[in-house]
């Protein structure tokens, strides 16, 4: 009976490595398989995430192309502004010096003028003048 026993410890022994392999290997694709399910949830957040990504990388793209065409649209008004205020000082300084002109030439003209009260008053004030004895001769 000793071999018998032997027999049937080895055949139990036997049956639980294969039960335990069994079980083991059951554990083990039921890990597998929420792994492969985890792995492919993360695989869809991610393709959502970068379907949202590329929106946003368009939109990004778009807005630099709207900076960039104001900043170049700003800069064109600048220069305009800046031809501008040339034009507007070399104007000024124009009729600056027209009026300096005709403020000289109605100098002129009142000075030769017999009729201009200012003649008659630098007359007087040169007759008044060339009358005084010189005290230099003194």
């Amino acid at each position: 009976m000793d071999t018998n026993n032997a027999v049937w410890i080895v055949v139990a022994v036997l049956v639980a490595v294969v039960v335990i392999g069994l079980v083991v290997l059951a554990t083990r694709k039921a890990g597998n398989k929420r792994r492969a399910q985890e792995a492919d949830r993360i695989r869809e957040e991610v393709d959502q995430e970068s379907r949202h990504v590329e929106k946003r990388a368009a939109m990004l793209e778009e807005t630099e192309a709207k900076a960039h065409a104001a900043k170049a649209e700003a800069d064109a008004k600048a220069a305009e502004a800046a031809r501008l205020a040339n034009t507007a000082a070399s104007h000024r300084d124009t009729v600056t010096s027209a009026r300096e002109d005709l403020d000289s030439r109605r100098e002129h003209a009142d000075k030769i003028d017999p009729r201009s009260p200012r003649t008659s008053r630098d007359d007087d004030a040169n007759s008044a003048e060339r009358m005084k004895p010189d005290a230099s001769a003194r």
